[in-house]
């Protein structure tokens, strides 16, 4: 029993430590996406189906032959290991726009990780089947319930321990390393499987097993639920992430809740007491609906909160999923086909989010439908419940108060829809999110059209002649934006000269409404479908009166090629203003980002990072990347006046060592004073960042 719990454990701990472990490694050569993790998350979750697939082939063809099972499985374990490590190579980074990140990650990952992942995870249900074909009279599924414990603990120590101690290339050697020890016990429980001869009394009851009698309509169930499950972890988290960041704690936290379920609804049925869960899940999901209702209001429920209701939600509306398929399991003899079952369901989920969902939706609306289904398979199994029992006054009652509750989801989502159509002349979905275009107040003087990216608007521009060109939201007159090309010395009018601005994140283009004749304005945008927008709907990039060009591709690694390419921008001013909806991408506030930033940059140049944010406090940790590097740095808030039409708080970091800019900067009241006269002792690097520290507080 020791052998195979400390296999399984190790086995489980590694099958989801890995996935934090890759998606951490390439989520900055994709620009920092929520659909980072979610491909990776897709991925790992088809792999998983494809190890449950070959372990349950595996048994079935070869049931009686023990030796040919363990052979196999052993030898493919031992021919993985010539494939480590899964670090992966550098060849692998994606150039330009050209590249579809969907498939450009699940390449990537097939190349690397595929094949030791796909064998990790056959083991859960292999050893399990091993442990009961060898102890007959011992329930196996119990050992389900301690895969999910080292599941759990290989996602929760990523964040806290091996994160922070250890590169994102060392993380994939001692991963590596640890597969190899998961092989020696491996060996080990094939060696005990082969040779134990234990039986048992039960060999009347195994006999009766021998035939699956499980109903159709239970084999079904088999996979709805988990599909269930899956979409709604997969969805929240969607959910979660565009509005604040995406790092590993965000993915790690849902999915550790997620596996929990498994581990509670396998353990044991009492574990999983209807009347008590159901009605958590139900509120919990009634909580989520009224957040997302209130998304778009001027008040802001601070993220913990808005945290804790989205994990509510995953963890108890997917222990009822769960808890509801482990109701109708079947005898351990069919553990396999079970395990199949759930882990289809778990893909289907996941490759209707992270490929269905995007071809179909303009918005995140797997969601709603997420939250139907839940509704609907729910409503079935008190039918079923309802049918098959006694029928009591109370049991109506119950019935017509479920109902009720339904209709009453059905109309909130349906609200929802609906709210998010008003004024929308133009919607799209990619890998980077959800872009919609509003417009407003049309036959008017105040006539303006705005870009969303999920939430939050992302620009905007007045539709009449005269006020076409008005910079406006963060970049205006009044913000850092518009302190830096009134005090720049290039600016000056009596001798003006030709300024280069780049700009990470291209928005509608508003900062090239700065631009003159003679100005050289280059953004670099990472989703091509933002470039559509801002040239279908807006005009700032055809009215730019300099030389405007957008790179499609991530800013950062852009920015490496040119440089591995010498050709260094020398910027007179860079701009750094990318997000993903509220979001920051880490990988843009890092040492090894700012070191690349100020090789672009002229000795003189500026740097204007863009801070502006609902829940993270970024500037101290921008503060200290600035010290680190010896250049002065600069707050600026952007307070716009009641009544004027630039209508956006804005918060920037400049960081220069321009003095005469400085002195202008100072003369003309731009800067504002920080919260802390000395920062936080906070500095990220590319294998090092906790957005725990700079969390605002309430």
């Amino acid at each position: 029993m020791p052998l195979f719990v400390t296999a399984i454990f190790l086995s489980a701990f590694l099958l989801f430590q890995v996935q934090p472990v890759i998606a951490r490694y390439i989520l900055p050569w994709y620009g920092g996406s929520p659909g980072v993790w979610t491909t990776c998350l897709l991925f790992f979750q088809v792999g998983l189906l494809g190890g449950y697939a070959y372990a349950h082939g595996l048994v079935s063809a070869l049931r009686e032959k023990r030796g040919w099972q363990a052979g196999i499985h052993l030898g493919l374990l031992g021919l993985a290991i010539i494939l480590l490590p899964i670090t992966p190579s550098d060849d692998l980074k994606p150039i330009g726009g050209d590249v579809d990140p969907i498939w450009g990650i699940v390449r990537l990952l097939g190349s690397t990780v595929g094949f030791p992942y796909l064998l990790i995870s056959a083991s859960g249900p292999l050893l399990q089947h091993w442990f009961a074909e060898a102890y007959p009279t011992r329930s196996p599924y119990r050992l389900y319930a301690i895969s999910n414990i080292g599941s759990m603990l290989g996602l929760l120590t990523y964040p806290f321990l091996f994160e922070p101690m250890l590169t994102v290339a060392n993380q994939t050697q001692v991963w590596s390393i640890a597969f190899v020890v998961y092989v020696l016990f491996a060996v080990g429980c094939g060696y005990a499987f082969l040779k134990q001869r234990e039986k048992s009394d039960a060999s009347s009851t195994e006999a009766e097993e021998k035939k699956d009698t499980t109903p159709l309509l239970d084999k079904l169930l088999w996979v709805a639920f988990p599909a269930c499950g899956s979409m709604l972890l997969l969805a929240l988290t969607n959910q979660m992430c565009q509005d604040v960041a995406v790092v590993p704690f965000f993915w790690v936290l849902p999915l550790s809740l997620y596996l929990l379920t498994f581990v509670i609804a396998f353990d044991h049925a009492r574990w999983y007491f209807r009347p008590v869960v159901i009605p958590l899940a139900v509120l919990a999901i009634a909580a989520v609906v009224k957040l997302i209702l209130s998304s778009f209001s001027e008040e802001e429920m601070h993220i913990s909160r808005q945290i804790a209701i989205y994990c509510s939600a995953i963890f108890f509306a997917c222990l009822v999923c769960h808890g509801e398929a482990v109701r109708i399991k079947p005898a351990s003899r069919f553990l396999t086909k079970f395990y199949l079952s759930i882990s289809l369901g778990g893909a289907l989920g996941g490759l209707f989010v992270s490929l269905v969902a995007p071809q179909f939706f303009t918005g995140y609306f797997e969601l709603h439908l997420a939250f139907l289904l839940f509704a609907g398979l729910i409503t079935l199994q008190f039918y079923r419940r309802f049918e098959s029992g006694k029928r009591r006054a109370w049991h109506y009652a119950a019935g017509i108060g479920w109902l009720s509750l339904v209709v009453v989801l059905a109309l909130s989502l349906f609200l929802h829809l609906s709210s998010r159509k008003d004024g929308e002349i133009d919607a799209s979905r990619g890998f980077y999110g959800v872009l919609q275009v509003y417009e407003f107040g049309v036959g008017t003087e105040d006539h303006f059209r705005e870009l969303y990216h999920g939430r939050i608007a992302h620009g905007r521009q007045y539709m009449d002649e005269e006020l076409q060109t008005l910079a406006t939201s963060y970049f205006s007159w009044e913000s850092a934006v518009g302190g830096i090309f009134s005090c720049h010395p290039s600016a000056n009018r009596e001798n003006p000269k030709p300024m280069h601005v780049g700009v990470i994140g291209l928005g509608i283009g508003t900062i090239s409404s700065y631009a003159r004749e003679g100005d050289r304005y280059r953004f670099y945008e990472i989703n091509p479908q933002v470039e559509d927008m801002a040239r279908k709907h807006f005009t700032f990039l055809a009215d730019c009166k300099g030389e405007e060009s957008v790179i499609i591709g991530d800013g950062r690694v852009s920015l490496e090629w040119e440089l591995a390419a010498d050709n260094a921008q020398d910027f007179d001013v860079l701009f750094v203003d990318a997000f993903s909806g509220d979001s920051i991408p880490i990988h843009l506030l890092t040492k090894e980002a700012f070191e690349l930033y100020f090789q672009h940059l002229k000795p003189d140049g500026i740097l204007a990072i863009h801070i502006t944010n609902l829940h993270l406090d970024l500037s101290d940790p921008v503060r200290n990347l600035a010290a680190d590097f010896g250049y002065e740095v600069v707050r600026v808030e952007g307070y716009p006046e009641i009544g004027t039409r630039n209508i956006y708080y804005s918060n920037w970091v400049l960081i220069s060592r321009n003095e005469p800019f400085l002195q202008n900067l100072e003369l003309n009241q731009y800067p504002t004073e920080w919260d802390r006269e000395s920062p936080k002792d906070i500095h990220w690097r590319d294998d090092y960042s906790n957005l725990l520290e700079v969390i605002m507080e309430e």
